[in-house]
């Protein structure tokens, strides 16, 4: 007797069940996870609790500048994760850009008050001045005017005021091309540019107290770095100037200021001298190469 064929009613949905388990499974999921997002924080620090009793709450910056996984090199990163020498740097560096800002306050004040036409700016820990160039020097001469030696006289006031916190005061020397179409003689042009730069260091030397003589230091660039053309009176006149760069110390530099980076370079070639005054001996043959450097200036500059 034969058997017969099943009509294949039945079991055709069966994948809906299975289906239905994983939506089911990825709800409870999603669900799980806004449960997570949105824990009590007093029932959280209970929990952590009950695992370690001698847990000890520490506050953290939402940005990531404080609290037990901050970085120690932000400014901002919590007392716990420095050492006492880099909380010490830091402090000093915080004294030491308030006493360039007061800087920068005191001659912009100075420019208001004289209507000097000098102009000031000022960077990442470094004050820029740029002088009057009619007011320190007339053309072919390296001597200061008595009123370039007015204005360095309330600058000298400045940096002693300031003089713990300066790293480094660099005078830059500039020259005017005295013909558009021809530069000036190399030898003329550079003793002319350094010794502008020497007389006003000088000057600043012997007119501060506190500022040490050593973070002093004369640039003679000539005439190749003009900031305006060299066709006109007016021109020559803005070339024919002196810079001045005054940087704060970097206390946060390991390799400490410019004078001990110096000495930590030349460490083991030489030793560094009990004083920086030089001998009249050494004093009379630099007036003598000044003197013969500018011999011949005559029409050398506009």
């Amino acid at each position: 007797m034969k058997m017969k064929k099943s009509d294949g009613g039945g079991g055709g949905a069966n994948w809906m069940d299975t289906y239905g388990d994983m939506v089911t499974l990825l709800l409870c999921f999603f669900v799980l996870l806004y449960s997570m997002s949105t824990v009590d924080e007093n029932k959280w620090k209970a929990l952590v609790q009950s695992f370690n009793p001698d847990a000890i709450e520490t506050p953290t910056d939402p940005k990531g500048n404080d609290g037990p996984n901050a970085d120690p090199l932000l400014p901002n990163a919590s007392s716990d994760t420095l050492s006492p020498e880099e909380i010490d740097a830091q402090a000093a560096q915080k004294e030491v850009d308030s006493a360039m800002e007061d800087l920068y306050q005191m001659l912009m004040q100075y420019i208001q008050d004289s209507g000097k036409n000098i102009e000031v700016t000022k960077g990442d820990g470094v004050v820029y001045v740029n002088f009057d160039d009619t007011v320190f020097f007339d053309g072919e001469e390296y001597v200061i005017k008595p009123a370039g030696e007015e204005t360095l006289n309330v600058v000298c006031g400045v940096l002693d005021n300031a003089a713990p916190y300066i790293d480094e005061v660099r005078v830059l020397g500039h020259t005017a091309q005295a013909n558009a179409d021809r530069p000036n003689t190399p030898s003329v042009d550079r003793f002319l540019a350094s010794n502008r730069a020497t007389n006003t260091v000088i000057y600043i030397q012997e007119h501060t107290s506190v500022l040490d003589s050593a973070r002093l230091v004369s640039e003679g660039y000539g005439q190749h770095r003009p900031i305006a053309p060299n066709d006109s009176e007016a021109g020559r006149a803005r070339n024919r100037r002196v810079e001045m760069i005054i940087s704060g110390k970097n206390m946060l530099d390991k390799l400490g200021d410019s004078i001990e980076q110096y000495h930590t370079l030349v460490k083991g070639e030489a030793q560094a001298p009990e004083s920086s005054a030089p001998s009249s001996a050494s004093q009379e043959e630099s007036s003598t190469s000044h003197d013969a450097g500018l011999s011949n200036t005559e029409g050398q500059e506009g």
